[in-house]
């Protein structure tokens, strides 16, 4: 027979009145569990709440949309509490040791309400505390499941810059094996000092050219006409060099001066030479173009999250904007056209930046799902009297009348199963509430916009 006493030591009962314990005790079933004995399963109806007296029990199940495993000790309260909207027990638990518990049936409750006012309000806050702790672990798991898509784009667009850079750098040995032997060759002609010239004028020429690379249609013409300019001094099979020399928009009679000067075999060295030099530059420019957008996305990544800087600081909006665009680059590429129509003047706002910016993220990653990935994205910043106001609007299919004034409710979404948790617009709601601001949503079908005000700071001087 469990003792007053007993019940007395478990928080949620401390200090309450004598006769209350006693009536719960009397209408509890006192429960004597083995090692590995099951108290209760996941989906058995949730008919009792669980007072634990001695022993460990250990609950498994899906909690917060994650299998977790929790240790439930002696003075705890476990299982259905009152005004739990709970139909079935979302974990199961079993003794790990010998245990010992109180059961009390839920049909119960409303009695014990009226009898035990004190314990119903502790345990009130027992069940907020468990609503928390749910929500926490879906903020987190959502937190998870958004950085795992941005970290995929984020890998895939810097792997092709990467690829791109590497590919490059090793064609490049191979070029400067060609210009290395092409030297040697040249080396051992007898140049007068107006070949030499003629050549490094040419080289130089080729190399420095900046000129907007041709079409299609155009590089096969002139690779067509520079093949058959050396062919016609007796330069055959050099087609891969007429291709590369057609890439850079080169005209075939730029080339004439060479066979003037140059018998045919210094003609074909020098030739090599000064392809394999365009060819180096070409590699070059696509080495530093891709280390340039390897350098670009770092920074962006170290901008979205605001590595290394104050937490709180003053904003520009609309860099913010663009850094958070930059690291969704990868879905908008997929067919979004995105229209900016930023204001003249920087808007500045003090806030947690990185916070701001997965508000940003939110929205128009929301708009890009929205489009089915191809659409129009319009962004748009403005001061109105002493607030910011960010506007981003997409031409998708818009938000039915009947679901938009549940869209910023947690936990509700429009999405299929495994595709949302129903917390991103929930989330965009409360930093916008904690940086004082407001959002608002119109939308029809092609127009949906939602609208950040935020409290401005005044440019410092």
């Amino acid at each position: 027979m469990v003792e007053n006493s007993e019940l007395l030591r478990v928080p949620a009962f401390a200090d309450l009145p004598g006769d209350q314990i006693a009536w719960f005790i009397s209408h509890s079933e006192e429960m004597h569990l083995k090692s590995g004995d099951i108290a209760f399963r996941a989906d058995d109806p949730a008919d009792g709440m669980f007072v634990v007296l001695d022993g460990q029990f250990q609950a498994r199940g899906e909690l917060g949309g994650e299998t977790v495993v929790l240790t439930v000790q002696p003075g705890a309260v476990t299982g259905v509490l009152p005004f739990s909207r709970m139909k079935q027990f979302t974990v199961g638990a079993r003794a790990v040791t010998d245990a010992r518990a109180l059961r009390f049936p839920s049909s119960l409750f409303p009695e014990l309400v009226n009898r035990m006012p004190e314990l119903t309000q502790r345990l009130v806050g027992l069940m907020s505390d468990r609503i928390r702790e749910t929500t926490r672990r879906e903020q987190q798991r959502d937190r998870l499941a958004s950085l795992g898509k941005l970290s995929a784009g984020l890998a895939h667009e810097l792997n092709n810059p990467a690829s791109a850079a590497k590919r490059a750098a090793s064609q490049l040995r191979d070029v400067l094996k060609k210009i290395k032997d092409s030297s040697h060759e040249l080396g051992r002609r007898d140049l007068t000092p107006a070949q030499k010239s003629e050549i490094e004028k040419l080289e130089a020429s080729f190399v420095q050219s900046d000129d907007v690379p041709p079409d299609a249609l155009t590089i096969s013409d002139l690779e067509e006409q520079i093949d058959s300019l050396l062919r016609s001094h007796g330069q055959n099979e050099l087609w891969q060099m007429a291709a590369d020399l057609a890439h850079k928009n080169i005209k075939p009679e730029a080339l004439e001066s060479l066979f003037a000067t140059l018998d045919a075999v210094t003609a074909r060295a020098a030739l090599v030479r000064i392809a394999a030099s365009v060819e180096v530059a070409t590699l070059l420019n696509e080495i530093e173009s891709g280390t340039s957008r390897i350098s670009d996305l770092v920074r962006a990544i170290k901008e979205y999250t605001y590595m290394d800087q104050a937490p709180v600081q003053n904003v520009d909006i609309a860099k913010s904007l663009e850094t958070t665009l930059t690291i969704l680059n990868h879905k908008l590429k997929k067919g979004v056209v995105v229209q900016r129509d930023y204001g003249k003047i920087p808007l500045l706002v003090n806030s947690f930046g990185s916070e701001l910016n997965q508000v940003w993220t939110n929205i128009i990653d929301n708009a890009i799902d929205a489009m089915g990935g191809k659409g129009q994205l319009r962004i748009r910043t403005y001061r109105q009297d002493n607030s910011v106001v960010v506007e981003i609007a997409d031409n998708g299919p818009g938000i039915p009348p009947d679901v938009q004034p549940h869209i910023f409710e947690p936990f509700f979404t429009t999405k299929g199963v495994g595709e949302g948790t129903g917390l991103g617009l929930d989330t965009v709601k409360r930093i916008v509430n904690k940086h004082r601001g407001d959002i608002q949503l119109n939308s029809k079908p092609g127009d949906t916009r939602f609208q950040v005000w935020l409290p401005v700071m005044e440019n410092p001087a």
